[in-house]
């Protein structure tokens, strides 16, 4: 005879909020050095557009690493309380990760593409 489970056993507490965080840390981190590694490798060669690209880059991996703290404390204390509200969305670090990823991106394209044209 099989019996219900109690609530409190519903509910891993911080486990799955903290895998999401590091998984969060470990993305911005690694997007960080890749901003930081284009402003050390690819402004030399196209400028100093560049260079602000990879700073402006790194300020987004920052804001969205703060972000995912953030928000990891939110979902922590909801998940803990009893209100049973909707988790709060991610997303502000989630448009400041796409944000520098687009603009590293965009920079990495001119880096390989610039010397096709200058050709």
């Amino acid at each position: 005879m099989s019996r219900a489970a109690p609530v409190d056993d519903l509910f891993d507490p911080g486990l799955q909020p903290e895998r999401t965080l590091l998984a969060w840390r470990r993305t911005t981190l690694a997007l960080a050095v890749g901003c930081a590694a284009l402003v050390r490798f690819v402004a030399p060669v196209l400028g100093p557009v560049v260079a602000v690209i990879g700073l402006l880059g790194l300020v987004l991996c920052g804001a969205a690493y703060l972000g995912a703290a953030t928000q990891y404390h939110r979902v922590s204390r909801e998940l803990v309380s009893d209100g049973g509200g909707a988790l709060p969305s991610p997303g502000p670090a989630v448009a400041a990760l796409t944000a520098a990823l687009v603009l590293v991106g965009a920079a990495s394209l001119a880096f390989v593409v610039a010397p096709a044209l200058a050709a």
